[in-house]
This record gives C-alpha cells, sequence and structure tokens, in this order.
C-alpha cells in the first residue's frame, strides 16, 4: 500500500470480499453467521467513530492496532455486553484480518498483534434440558382433536427424535423423508447447506406416516413441498421459525402448570439440547452425537458430558462396593482377636 488513499481503499475492498466472496462462497458459512461477523466489523467501525472522531470513509488499516482492539473490548463491557459476546466480536475480527493477511502479506503483523489479545474469561453454563417428564408433559400440550393440534404435535416429536435445529425443521421438504428405507431416515440440510441423514426411530415413523396421509397427498409434483406448513390464501406456506418458537412456547407455558419440571422457557433448540443430553446419559459416544447433531468438531458437542445428579449418583453407586452384606470386624473371631491384640 503506498498511501493512505490507497490503504482506505484496500481496507473497504477487503471487507467487501471476505463478507461477500469468502464467508458465503469458500466458507460456505450461513446467512445468519455471515451477519454476526458482518455486526461484529460494524460494530468496531462505530467505536472508531465514537470514540476517535473517525468517519468511516476514512478507516484504513493504520487505525487497527492492539491497542484499539483492546479498547474496543473494553467499550463493549461499558455497553453491558457479557464476556462470551466480546469473544464473539474478538473471534470475527481475528478471522477478517486473517484472511486480510493472507491476501496481503504486509498486513500479517497488524494480524499478529490482534491474534495475540486474549479472549475473556466465560462461566461455562451448564446445558439446560428437559427430563423425560418434562418432555412427556410437552408431548400432551397439542390437541390432537384439531388439525393445528397434530401439525404441532408432529413438530414436537421430530424436533425431538432428530435433535435438528429449528431451521432445519422448517426446511424438510417431502421428498427429505425416505420413510419405505429399510432403515427409515431423513435429510436435513444445517449450516453452511451440508446435508447429514438422521435415522429415524420407528414411533416416529408410523407418526409421520399417519402425519402424511392427513396433510400431504404425494405426488411427482407435491415432493418438493415443505413438510410442514400453514395455509395462507387457500395457500400452503413453509413455516417461519418464530411460528415453531411462539408455538413451543406456549405449550411450556401450558405444560409448567401442571408438571413443575418443565423449564421456565420452552423454545426449539431446548428441545435439541434434550435429545443430545439423553442420547449421551445412555452412553452414546460424543463423536456419535457430533455427527448426529451435525457438530463441525466434536468440541462443540463436548458442552454435554457434564455429568448431573443423577449420573453421579449412579456413578458412585457402581464405584462403591455393597457394604451391607458385609460382617462387622467386631463380628469376626479372627479379627477380633487381632483388634486385642492376642
Amino acid at each position: 500500500m503506498t498511501g493512505n488513499n490507497t490503504s482506505k481503499k484496500e481496507f473497504w475492498k477487503y471487507i467487501r470480499a471476505y463478507l461477500t466472496v469468502y464467508l458465503p462462497k469458500i466458507r460456505c458459512l450461513s446467512p445468519r453467521t455471515i451477519d454476526s461477523y458482518r455486526q461484529s466489523i460494524s460494530l468496531y467501525c462505530s467505536f472508531l467513530k465514537d470514540q476517535c472522531n473517525l468517519d468511516f470513509s476514512k478507516i484504513s488499516f493504520e487505525h487497527i492496532t492492539r491497542d484499539s482492539v483492546v479498547k474496543f473490548i473494553q467499550w463493549l463491557c461499558g455497553r453491558n455486553c457479557g464476556n462470551s459476546t466480546c469473544n464473539l466480536r474478538l473471534s470475527a475480527l481475528k478471522s477478517t484480518l486473517k484472511y486480510c493477511a493472507d491476501e496481503d502479506i504486509s498486513l500479517y503483523s497488524i494480524y499478529q498483534e490482534v491474534k495475540n489479545i486474549p479472549l475473556m474469561k466465560a462461566p461455562r453454563m451448564p446445558v439446560k434440558y428437559m427430563s423425560k417428564i418434562a418432555l412427556k408433559a410437552l408431548l400432551v400440550q397439542p390437541d390432537i382433536r384439531t388439525v393445528k393440534g397434530l401439525r404441532n404435535r408432529m413438530i414436537i416429536i421430530l424436533l425431538y427424535d432428530t435433535g435438528t435445529r429449528v431451521q432445519e425443521l422448517v426446511d424438510i421438504k417431502i421428498s427429505d423423508l425416505h420413510l419405505e428405507a429399510r432403515n427409515p431416515f431423513i435429510i436435513v440440510t444445517g449450516k453452511g447447506n451440508k446435508t447429514r441423514s438422521i435415522p429415524l426411530m420407528n414411533k416416529t415413523v408410523a407418526h409421520l406416516k399417519d402425519y402424511m396421509r392427513r396433510f400431504h397427498t404425494v405426488s411427482a409434483s407435491e415432493i418438493s413441498n415443505p413438510l410442514f406448513y400453514s395455509i395462507r390464501s387457500g395457500i400452503p406456506h413453509m413455516l417461519s421459525t418464530d411460528t415453531v418458537a411462539i408455538m413451543m412456547k406456549n405449550y411450556g407455558e401450558k405444560a409448567r402448570k401442571t408438571c413443575h419440571e418443565v423449564p421456565q422457557r420452552v423454545h426449539p433448540h431446548l428441545v435439541r439440547h434434550t435429545r443430545a443430553m439423553h442420547l449421551y446419559q445412555a452412553g452414546m459416544p460424543l463423536s456419535y452425537i457430533a455427527e448426529f447433531l451435525g457438530h463441525a468438531s466434536v468440541n462443540t458437542t463436548e458442552i454435554y458430558a457434564s455429568a448431573n445428579i443423577e449420573m453421579l449418583r449412579k456413578a458412585l453407586e457402581k464405584a462403591n462396593p455393597d457394604l451391607t452384606n458385609e460382617i462387622p470386624l467386631w463380628k469376626n473371631e479372627e479379627n477380633l482377636k487381632k483388634l486385642c491384640g492376642l
């Protein structure tokens, strides 16, 4: 970069390429993930404008320093951002600068300065999930005497059995179902447009077949239709994730009135956590759970590797010998002689 004007142009050129080419087309990240990176970069630019009186048009790589980024994190804390949020913003900036350094070796020193900024300590919160009793209380809430109730119960059943994200669920099409296969399964499309096959339990297959008979007349022209839909103006439309979230919230509030084990806030992702924890408690290896959930790394799945009270109790029972049938020392003649020094 030969001058300040060139530096400014290069900065915005790289930012644009990073957000519009590298993340969506090379990394194949989802629009929501890309939006998170975009927000982080925008917040940093807002910080420079707010604290350094620097207009967006004047920002260049010369303004990106270790000291500046540290002050940016402190600025975020002043806006009541938690440690996890600050770490997310910092990681996004590090990723952005790494891309820029890969494109222009002269920027590598800037990336190295920022790369070495440590993340803030964020307490690892235990994963929230539902007990089997709470899950059953939730499942009986939809009124299956109504069309909407039948659909909503099927949604909850499939959310649990497949452990899908809510976006993955609403994206499922009829063609993604393979109920007649030797081992029935469903294909879901996850983050980064990656697909995975998830086996279905026999009870879920039976529910799905009944649902299909009631809600779909499968023909060649309909296999691309959404599995779950609502009718608007006489036309079926794919459900929104907000619709599913509101539905789960309402059923959760009703279920809690009859079962105190139901959490205060019930949402689709809670069902995903519940399925993962139940699988872990049943002894499934984390590597299998990671593949089941569509995690890119098993490190992400390690959040479920926290023993609860029930698991600890069972582990202690296995570790401790059964003392109930052991003869007390004083009732054994030989031991009693030793205790008495005879």
